[in-house]
């Protein structure tokens, strides 16, 4: 078994039977810090797997050292764990992992990360969170604790539960974790009358949001979006393309132009779109040509049940959902109670009596004092701020 020793860790400075000094709470605390650092690295880039990062450290008598960093690479995999013990080489011999995540035990598309750490000489290992993929289940930390290791969970599992909010969600729920973003004038507004877009925000929100669609799996708006803006929904900060998500459009009778920007470079960034069983075949043949994806679901008055497009993507691997166009989407994932988080960015520019409701056909305060969900943060973002909100 690796030459391991079966000596437990203590936490109280003493010395280890294998010569390795003892990690404190406060040591706990600072890598998983790092580890958790280094796995939001990989949000929006590893569905259908959680972005996991992990640490190798180990303490030689002169103080702990990292000697192997890992996060979950584009796709999902490499795991986090593989990848740092890959860099950590021997040195992973008697030392240390931090994970924010319960490595996993079962055999999917590369073998179970449990065996790799037990296989790798680790003595102790400290994770964030309990798997709640019923793959894992605890059967990772039991397989670890068979094998001699000591393992702790529970160190920054606060932030943890944040991190994976998506990979629980979909694990517990069967759907991915919803963040609604909303751009509201001053005087509550969402757009032009006409359903014509303003801009409402400036430059420094524009360059925030980009940075948002990095972080998630999917963006999603209406029809009438798409049909209003002909936007991009790619992330246009430098060097940051390759992290657009998929573009999803609610589409039930297929509406979107053939020369809109989202079927043109729908074989560069994936385009998905849902339309009803009765929409036209030829149609859907023609927007398939350039690339694009038709799912095809139940529309009950050109309306989709929201729960059942929720579903669908989470099958489809769609762990973090970004809510991005239109009035009546936001007023209908709110309606549904669908919305986890929420994003508000308030301008100071007034549109005017004529200009549409940024919730269609509701005040603002159906997310503002919602009783769902509460503000948990307030910051300015160049000249306008944001809000937001998280589910209770």
């Amino acid at each position: 078994m690796s030459g391991r020793t079966s000596a437990t860790v203590t936490r109280d400075g003493g010395a280890r039977a294998d010569g390795l000094s003892a990690f404190g709470a406060a040591d706990d605390a600072r890598f998983m810090a790092v580890a958790l650092a280094l796995g939001r690295r990989g949000l929006g880039n590893t569905w259908p797997n959680p972005a996991v990062g992990a640490l190798v450290v180990r303490d030689d008598g002169v103080g702990p050292v990292i000697v192997g960093r890992g996060w979950t690479q584009p796709g999902g995999r490499p795991h986090a764990e593989t990848e740092a013990l890959r860099r950590a080489g021997a040195a992973a011999q008697g030392a240390t992992m931090y994970v924010t995540l319960e490595p996993c035990s079962h055999h999917g598309k590369t073998p179970p990360c449990a065996d790799a750490i037990v296989a790798a000489g680790i003595a102790r290992v400290v994770t964030a969170l309990d798997d709640p993929n019923p793959e894992v289940a605890g059967r990772g930390h039991a397989r670890l604790r068979a094998a001699g290791i000591v393992v702790a969970v529970g160190e920054g599992a606060a932030q943890a539960l944040r991190d994976h909010a998506g990979h629980i969600r979909r694990m517990r729920e069967g759907r991915p974790q919803v963040t609604l973003k909303l751009a509201v004038s001053a005087d509550g507004k969402g757009g032009l009358a006409g359903r014509k877009p303003a801009a409402i925000t400036g430059e420094a929100v524009r360059d925030r949001v980009h940075l948002m669609r990095a972080l998630h799996d999917a963006i999603l708006i209406g029809v009438g979006t798409a049909l209003a803006d002909d936007p991009a929904l790619t992330c246009r900060l430098p060097g940051m393309m390759g992290r657009s998500p998929v573009r999803i459009v609610l589409d039930a009778g297929l509406r979107l132009p053939l020369e809109s920007r989202l079927v043109q470079t729908a074989k560069q960034t994936p385009v998905w779109l849902f339309a009803s069983s009765l929409a036209d075949a030829a149609r859907e043949q023609a927007l398939r040509s350039f690339g694009v994806e038709v799912l095809r679901l139940e529309a009950g008055g050109g309306r989709f049940d929201l729960g059942a497009v929720l579903r669908l993507l989470a099958e489809r691997g769609i762990t973090r959902l970004m809510v991005e166009g239109g009035p009546t989407v936001a007023a209908g994932f709110l309606a549904a109670d669908l919305v986890d988080e929420a994003a508000l960015f308030r301008s100071n520019v007034v549109v005017g009596p004529d200009g549409i409701d940024a919730i269609d056909g509701q005040a603002l305060e159906v997310l503002t004092q919602s009783p769902r969900l509460r503000q948990s943060g307030e910051e300015p973002i160049g000249a306008d701020r944001l809000a937001t909100f998280v589910r209770v």
